[in-house]
């Protein structure tokens, strides 16, 4: 009984190793496929991006930039030498789309040709020049004598972008120096003004006060002649109380000497005694 197990079991064993070893073959075989195919795929993805920039190439030197540009965009999606970049960055620089051509200009400076990098700086150099970036301009150029110290090109626009960016500063210091001069002097018209503001407000509540003051002595001098009126009504009427007064002393008066002078008028003599 044992024996029959094991020869069933050794059976099934060497059946299973044919199995495997017939998988790991077809393994194999798909493997060297894949890195046929891979190597095939990569000669012809190589042949057109050379393909491709040779005709851009023929097209930028015709200054067909345009057209151009469209086959070094192609050429760049499997260029990995970083010309299609190069090439591209420059097509975009003839056109004065400067902020594109940064962009493929830096891409460039990714590849492993040291000419390339260096021309790369070297149009980056050009590219920020453009864009007054003076500074970055400098530094672009230093970078591309890096690669290639023997560049008199490079060293000519160093020497240039150098100058520019003392024009810049000496401009820049000029206009700061005049807006803090104007800002100086809209200050001053500014204190002017309020000065003249606050004395205009000084005279204006000077003049408010003055006619306050004017109205106020008005206002007094009216009841000061009010009041003399009163009393003036007053002593004329107290004069008219005594002129009647004696108009009536004098009637009165008038009335005793009329009785008086009646009660002379009747009386007798005396009789004469003889």
């Amino acid at each position: 009984m044992t024996d029959i197990i094991s020869e069933e079991y050794q059976k099934y064993f060497n059946k299973s190793e044919v199995l495997s070893a017939s998988r790991i073959f077809v393994i194999l075989k798909i493997l060297v496929l894949i890195i046929f195919l891979s190597l095939i795929t990569s000669s012809s993805s190589a042949q057109s991006s050379h393909e491709l920039l040779m005709e851009g190439d023929n097209l930028y030197n015709k200054e067909q930039y345009e057209l151009a540009e469209d086959k070094y965009r192609k050429a760049s999606e499997t260029d990995k030498s970083g010309k299609a970049n190069y090439n591209l960055g420059n097509t975009l620089y003839n056109q004065e789309r400067y902020e594109e051509a940064l962009n493929q200009y830096q891409s460039a400076l990714t590849s492993n040709d040291p000419r390339v990098v260096s021309n790369a700086y070297y149009n980056l150099g050009n590219t920020h020049f453009q864009n007054q970036k003076f500074q970055e301009s400098i530094q672009s150029f230093k970078n591309a004598l890096k690669y290639n110290g023997e560049d008199e090109e490079a060293k000519e626009n160093l020497m240039l972008a150098k100058q520019m960016l003392k024009q810049q500063q000496q401009q820049q210091q000029q206009q700061q120096e005049n807006q803090d001069q104007n800002k100086d002097e809209n200050q001053d018209q500014e204190n002017q003004q309020q000065q003249q503001q606050e004395q205009q407000q000084q005279e204006e509540d000077q003049e408010q006060k003055e006619e306050q003051e004017s109205q106020s002595e008005s206002q007094e001098s009216e009841d000061q002649k009010e009041q003399e009126a009163k009393q003036a009504d007053k002593k004329d009427l107290d004069k008219e109380d005594a002129r009647k007064l004696l108009e009536i002393i004098d009637n009165e008066e008038q009335k005793v000497q009329e009785k008086l002078r009646k009660m002379k008028g009747n009386s007798k003599k005396p009789k004469k005694d003889w």
